[in-house]
């Protein structure tokens, strides 16, 4: 009789293991990515594509995360002024006819405008719950898509490449890849490397750190506060432009550009830990990757365990939620992020 009480209780038992058509699916999509050179193609190009995407995201959630680590201030119109970069980059190009020299006055008009609303705006919100601010700044995103529909139109405007930025370029024997998105990848990266000497190396940064930690106490010590919030919010406004410009060749600049895509720095926010700058690269290369290859191989790997017709329609799907389950397990490992600021 023992055997049959054993026999019912492992019948009754759950399995453990992964299903046996899941692991199947995913090594027969490998040895495939791997023996088909056009997937292997299509599969180092995602990749590239993801590096690019994470390290664009990591230029918005820096700021984000600087300035709600620092000020402690929820700011929803953080999309606002990535979508102004973009608008200014295209519109001082077609006045300039210089790519380079409009990106560089699309950043300071962004810098510009982020310290103006840091002093009209912000200053008043200081203080007050958080639910304050995001009334407060969500009204400053309703601000900023009408002032943006009066100034350039309900439609919106393309930024166009100079010619030795839209062109391929080279990269292994037979694969070829945008040199525009090559030049964001090398210049966020140079950024990234700015920003760890600014926040980790410089008198500046040990006091947004200070700030970030304590930041009454930093007050306490005679530093100026407004002056301090001024420049971090201006240093978010800035990143932010610079990824907004950054995307306007690749998308258009249109109205409402930056609310889908600061959900995702929110994301990124809340998985790096809130206030480190540090945590938001890491978190936005995992999260770069994760969407990009997510939508990119997804599909494809859920037919090979449902049919076609299921697979279309829960694909789309299940590929935007994989950044939101990511997130899940973060929280449920490490609550305060990877890299949390240490208190």
């Amino acid at each position: 009789m023992p055997d049959g009480l054993d026999a019912r209780r492992n019948a009754a038992m759950p399995c453990r293991r992964p299903p046996a058509v899941l692991l199947v699916g995913i090594a027969y999509f490998t040895t495939a990515a791997f023996s088909d050179r056009q997937v292997m193609t299509l599969f180092i190009e995602q990749c590239l594509n993801g590096v690019q995407f994470g390290l664009l995201l990591f230029l918005l959630a820096a700021g984000l995360t600087l300035v709600f680590g620092i000020m402690d201030l929820v700011n929803l119109a953080h999309g606002s002024l990535y979508m102004l970069g973009a608008y200014f980059a295209a519109t001082f190009a077609a006045w300039t006819g210089s790519f380079v020299f409009a990106a560089v006055l699309a950043l300071a008009a962004t810098l510009v405008v982020g310290m103006t609303v840091e002093v009209i705006v912000m200053r008043r919100l200081y203080g007050r719950d958080h639910l304050d601010h995001v009334l407060g700044t969500f009204g400053l995103l309703l601000f900023f898509d009408e002032a943006v529909r009066l100034i350039w139109g309900p439609a919106g405007i393309t930024l166009p490449l100079p010619p030795w930025l839209n062109t391929p370029v080279q990269i292994l024997p037979g694969i070829q890849y945008s040199a525009y998105r090559l030049t964001l990848i090398g210049l966020t990266l140079a950024t990234a490397a700015f920003l760890n000497v600014l926040v980790m190396h410089t008198r500046v940064g040990m006091l947004i750190r200070a700030g970030a930690s304590n930041r009454e106490m930093v007050g306490a010590l005679g530093v100026n506060i407004k002056v301090l919030f001024t420049l971090v919010f201006g240093l978010g406004a800035a990143l932010a432009g610079l990824a907004g410009l950054m995307q306007a060749p690749i998308f258009t600049a249109q109205i409402g550009m930056g609310e889908n895509i600061l959900i995702i720095a929110f994301v990124i926010t809340v998985i790096g830990g809130i206030g480190s700058v540090r945590g938001a690269f890491m978190a936005a290369i995992i999260v770069g990757f994760v969407d990009t290859l997510g939508r990119a191989f997804f599909p494809d790997l859920l037919r090979l365990m449902l049919s076609k017709d299921a697979a279309s329609t829960a694909a789309p799907a299940l590929s935007s939620m994989l950044i939101y389950l990511l997130m899940a397990v973060v929280l449920v490992v490490r609550p305060d992020g990877l890299f949390p600021v240490r208190k």
